[in-house]
């Protein structure tokens, strides 16, 4: 079976959308605890400012609390999710900022960081908009 067959039919189960917000959760609380609890070493390692990660770390939770909130929801308010996938647009403009600007000088591994959450968080946002189709499409999700 390839890859986009198996994708396809993953999409395709009532589940999807519930999953991909469970992945978000837990991608942003993971990074979120990373951010808050090795701030120090984070920030000379990545060249980013304390401030910068305590901050955003904290922007997370509270990101990933509402996350939960709509993902235990007996039904997925579609209105919600489209609040998740600007909310991952604009933390991937964020990020952009961080990485084309003069805000900050990140070092090399600073800039993969910031890169790689720009992918994962443009992804998420790509999957929550896939689910979201996929749930209007299908009443009774």
């Amino acid at each position: 079976m390839s890859a986009v067959a198996s994708f396809s039919s993953l999409a395709t189960s009532p589940l999807f959308l519930r999953r991909v917000l469970w992945l978000d959760a837990a991608t942003g609380a993971a990074t979120g605890a990373l951010q808050l609890l090795l701030t120090g070493w984070l920030a000379s390692l990545l060249g980013l400012p304390e401030t910068l990660l305590v901050v955003s770390g904290w922007v997370m939770f509270a990101y990933v609390a509402g996350i939960s909130f709509i993902a235990t929801r007996q039904f997925v308010p579609a209105a919600l999710v489209w609040l998740l996938i600007g909310a991952n647009f604009l933390w991937v403009l964020g990020c952009l900022a961080l990485l084309l600007g003069d805000l900050v000088m990140p070092t090399l591994a600073g800039k993969a960081f910031i890169a790689i959450q720009a992918v994962t968080v443009g992804l998420l946002a790509e999957l929550q908009w896939v689910g979201l189709r996929k749930a209007v499409a299908r009443p009774g999700w």
